[in-house]
């Protein structure tokens, strides 16, 4: 890193000196908890996954009570640019994530050595070691928690987008009609509720695994430690001649592929879009000077912020409701 350049980053808002400590223990500890172990990690064997859809119907079933039932029609927004997102009558959608599909199956055909190989590869969130949809919210929520599991708080998201923005797969979805953003200023404040995978983080914090792992029949994912993980997806590219896709990039992830054919020549054959990320060589985006300053200083901003949308969200969960006083 360019400490000069990085330090002017922090010095455009006055606290580059202030700040400084912050950012090198940040620098050390985002990546402790991974090389410790106490993340966990999948690591998604692609030679052995035929595309059934078992690990989408779990999915869906695992969570069909946290996905979203909008208020309808939606408040107008301004700008005008800001459109409503709705999926609520598309909710059978699973050829890409929405917030009523978390997790879908991307297959792509790549001519390998005269032969063609389809590869099937169970899509969502890829739970980065140090993610920017977590550091860069400005409202604080998103979470990364010490298992490595990032989940969005449905409670006290606003709707913004900003995670899809920053994440390199685009990977949140929204729901407009749906949240907090509805009792603040419904105008202005957001546009509804954004949604991915958490990893059954719950179920995997009482002791078991997540919905679409126990659901596989073909045994196409395993889960554990981050490291042992890694060193599993060496063991299983250098054993079947494989290529790996999740160790390094953004930085590294929680979420690790190793494939019969290169990712390269499968982002190539890939149909990508909308809900429909690729498998490019992505970046560290927290890597950037000015994105890691961005979230050091905005990090007690976004920790307060969290914390009065709480407030909020537990107000408006104590209020009577109208039928109470009919």
């Amino acid at each position: 890193m360019n400490r000069r350049a990085f330090l002017k980053t922090l010095g455009t808002a006055g606290t580059a000196l202030a700040t400084a400590p912050a950012v090198a223990a940040t620098l050390v500890a985002r990546d402790a908890a991974a090389a410790s172990g106490t993340q966990l990690a999948t690591l998604y064997d692609l030679s052995k996954c035929v595309g059934c859809g078992a690990c989408v119907a779990a999915c869906r079933e695992a969570h069909e009570a946290d996905y979203p039932e909008p208020k309808k029609p939606f408040p107008k927004m301004y700008p005008e640019r800001v459109k409503a997102e709705d999926f609520s009558t598309k909710r059978d959608i699973d050829n890409r994530l929405t917030p009523y599909n978390w997790l879908f199956i991307q297959s792509a055909t790549v001519d390998r050595n005269g032969t063609p190989i389809t590869v099937n590869l169970p899509r969502r969130c890829m739970h980065c070691v140090h993610p920017p949809c977590v550091e860069l919210c400005p409202w604080g929520s998103a979470v990364r928690h010490n298992d490595g599991a990032v989940v969005i708080d449905a409670g006290i998201c606003l709707g913004g987008a900003k995670c899809r923005t920053v994440c390199p797969w685009a990977i949140p979805q929204r729901q407009t009609g749906v949240g907090l953003y509805l009792d603040l200023l419904p105008a202005f404040a957001g546009n509804g509720v954004m949604y991915k995978c958490d990893r059954c983080h719950s179920r995997v914090a009482a002791g078991g695994k997540p919905a679409c792992v126990e659901a596989c029949p073909y045994e196409v994912q395993t889960i554990g430690p981050r490291p042992e993980i890694i060193a599993a997806a060496h063991a299983l590219a250098k054993a079947t001649g494989g290529y790996i896709y999740g160790e390094t990039e953004n930085g590294g992830t929680n979420t690790l592929y190793v494939s019969p054919v290169p990712f390269a020549d499968l982002d190539a054959a890939l149909q990508t879009g909308p809900g429909q990320p690729g498998l490019h060589a992505a970046a560290d985006v927290m890597g950037k000077e000015q994105n890691l300053a961005t979230a050091v200083l905005m990090a007690p901003i976004a920790g307060i912020a969290a914390g009065l949308l709480r407030l909020s969200s537990r107000f408006k969960a104590a209020a009577p409701k109208e039928d109470d006083h009919a």
